[in-house]
C-alpha cells in the first residue's frame, strides 16, 4: 500500500481523491476548524494542527511514497496583492520545504512530491516565484514537471490549477509517462513560457508529463442544484430583482433568452466591481448559463459568494449555494460531513483541492511510477 504525507491538508480532499488503497502517515494544517472536519471524516490519529514552521522532520514517521501539499494561494493568486512566495500565506511554501530538505538529508527523501497551487504561480514576480519552487526541487534532486488541469474536465465547475510534480532521484520514471513536447490542454502557452524562461544552470531539466485524454465530463451543473437545499433561504423577491438590477445588458439578455426556454434553467452568478462607461467603480452581478459554476472561493478577503439562479419562465429565483452543492462541485461524497456553519463549510471548500483531479493524477502518474519502481526493485533482488 503506498503511503503519504499530506501538508495544508484542509479537510482532507487530496486524501479522499488518493483514496483507500493509500495510507496516510502524517497530515497537517493550522486552521482548528478545517481540521475539526478532517478529524469528522478521517479520524485525529495522523493529524498535527500547527503552524508549518514549527512541525520538525523527526514527528514525520517512516518514509513517504508520496508529499502532496496545496500550499496557501492567496499572495500568488492574480487578486491577490502579488507578494508571491514572500508573502505570510503562500511564503509559507518555505518552512515546508525546509521539512523536505530535513527528510532528504536524513536519508528519507520521498519518492515523490506533488504541489497544487493556482495558475498565478506561473506568472507571479514574472516567473519568478515558479522558478524558485523548480530551483528547490532540482536541488535536492528531484526531476520535475507542471501540468494545468481544469476541475471542469470532472465536475461542473471551473476550477483550473497547476500541480508540479517532483520524481526523486532515487526513482525512475517510465518513459511513457514523459513525452517530448508540451501537449494541450495539459500544458497552457502560460506553463510553456514559465518552463522557458527557467535558468538549465538551477535546475533540471523539466519533464512534460504524458497524461492520458480525459473522458467527457458526466455531470452538469442543473443536476446538483436543488430545488430545496439545506442550509441556505432563497432570496426575496426583491433581494432577486436588486442582483437582476445590477447586471449589465449582456448579462440581462443571458436571463432572458434562459426565461424564453420556458423550462427549468440553472445559472451561477458572482459579484464583481467593474468600470462602467463613466469610468466609475461599479458592482456588477454577472451569470453563466453553461451549466458550469464558477470557481468556488473562499469567503473572505473581498470575494463574493457564489449565488445559483433558477429561471423558470416568467419565474426566476436566486439563493446562494448551499453547502452541499459546493461539496458536490469538489467531487467529493455525499456522505462526507460538512462543518454546520455555512461560512465554515464554504471556506472549507473554496479552499480545497477538486477530488477527481487528486485521483486522475494518481492513476495516471503517482501509481504507475510506484509500481513500476517497485517491480524493478523485486527483479534486482
Amino acid at each position: 500500500m503506498p503511503t503519504f504525507y499530506e501538508f495544508f491538508a484542509g479537510g482532507g480532499m487530496a486524501r479522499s481523491g488518493l483514496g483507500a488503497e493509500w495510507k496516510c502517515l502524517f497530515s497537517n494544517d493550522i486552521d482548528e476548524k478545517k481540521a475539526a472536519s478532517y478529524i469528522s471524516n478521517w479520524g485525529k490519529d495522523h493529524l498535527a494542527i500547527e503552524d508549518i514552521a514549527k512541525i520538525s522532520s523527526t514527528v514525520l514517521p517512516d518514509i513517504a511514497d508520496l508529499v502532496w501539499a496545496s500550499f496557501p494561494c492567496q499572495d500568488l493568486s492574480l487578486a491577490g496583492a502579488g507578494a508571491g512566495l514572500n508573502g505570510k500565506r503562500s511564503g509559507t511554501f518555505w518552512p515546508f520545504w525546509e521539512i523536505i530538505k530535513s527528510l532528504c538529508s536524513e536519508g528519507r527523501a520521498p519518492k515523490l512530491i506533488a504541489l497544487e497551487n493556482v495558475c498565478g504561480a506561473l506568472t507571479s514576480h514574472g516567473g519568478k516565484d515558479f522558478a524558485a519552487i523548480c530551483e528547490a526541487l532540482s536541488a535536492q534532486g528531484y526531476r520535475f514537471g507542471a501540468v494545468v488541469i481544469d476541475a471542469a474536465c470532472f465536475v461542473p465547475q471551473s476550477r483550473p490549477r497547476l500541480f508540479i510534480i517532483g520524481v526523486h532521484s532515487s526513482t525512475e520514471i517510465p518513459d511513457n509517462l514523459v513525452r517530448a513536447d508540451p501537449q494541450p490542454p495539459f500544458h497552457t502557452s502560460n506553463l510553456i513560457e514559465a518552463t522557458k524562461r527557467l535558468n538549465r544552470a538551477a535546475t533540471a531539466s523539466p519533464v512534460w508529463w504524458d497524461l492520458p485524454l480525459i473522458p467527457k465530463r458526466n455531470s452538469i451543473l442543473s443536476e446538483l442544484i436543488e430545488d430545496e437545499p439545506v442550509g441556505v433561504k432563497w432570496h426575496s423577491q426583491e433581494e432577486t430583482k436588486r442582483l437582476l438590477d445590477m447586471m449589465s445588458q449582456v448579462n440581462a439578455e443571458k436571463v432572458l433568452k434562459a426565461q424564453s426556454l420556458k423550462k427549468r434553467v440553472v445559472g451561477s452568478i458572482y459579484k464583481r466591481t467593474r468600470i462602467d462607461e463613466y469610468k466609475k467603480r461599479v458592482q456588477r452581478a454577472e451569470v453563466r448559463f453553461d451549466d458550469i459554476a464558477g470557481c468556488l472561493r473562499t469567503p473572505t478577503g473581498g470575494s463574493s459568494r457564489q449565488i445559483i439562479i433558477i429561471v423558470n419562465g416568467n419565474t426566476i429565483r436566486t439563493r446562494l449555494l448551499a453547502p452541499r452543492e459546493a461539496a458536490r462541485l469538489m467531487g467529493l461524497s455525499e456522505d462526507y460531513k460538512l462543518p454546520p456553519k455555512y461560512n465554515d463549510a464554504y471556506h472549507l471548500i473554496g479552499d480545497g483541492v477538486a477530488v477527481p483531479v487528486v485521483r486522475y493524477l494518481a492513476k495516471s502518474v503517482f501509481e504507475p511510477i510506484l509500481k513500476s519502481n517497485t517491480r524493478r526493485r523485486q527483479k534486482a533482488a
